[in-house]
């Protein structure tokens, strides 16, 4: 689902940049505004994970291959294969999405620690969503 919405997005904002920027800027534009969104919607909802300034850094990795897969679609589409503008972005997108789904996951999944350390849910001067409240209880 978060990858239709991110989608959606990312097309609704392609099309309305189209009528005043050339195609390809009007893709790299919604794409790079779409990503936000994409990094906040994977890390709530598609992966469950704390949003941390360290993956919001790393989160381009994975989007860059994506970027490179969608706009060398977009261009051979548009270019040599004559496909309408306003179309060549979403079928780019059936391609490259399930390659950044894999990617993100690593990203998005990894924990900066040891196995079997929950580090990942205990809050830290780079976490971006709210902290939750940490009681300790100690027996002496």
């Amino acid at each position: 689902m978060v990858g239709v919405v991110n989608t959606a997005t990312f097309y609704a904002g392609y099309l309305m940049l189209h009528p005043h920027l050339p195609y390809f800027a009007a893709f790299t534009l919604a794409f790079l505004v779409s990503m936000v969104g994409s990094f906040f919607m994977n890390t709530y909802f598609t992966y469950r994970t704390r949003p941390t300034w360290r993956k919001f850094l790393l989160f381009p990795l994975p989007n860059i291959t994506n970027y490179l897969v969608q706009s060398g679609g977009v261009l051979a589409l548009v270019e040599w294969l004559k496909v309408n503008e306003k179309i060549a972005p979403l079928l780019a997108a059936v391609v490259a999405i399930p390659i950044t789904f894999v990617l993100s996951k690593l990203v998005l999944t990894s924990r900066d620690s040891a196995p079997g350390d929950k580090s990942d849910r205990s809050t830290s001067a780079e976490d971006l969503g709210p902290a939750p409240v940490r009681v300790e209880v100690v027996d002496k």
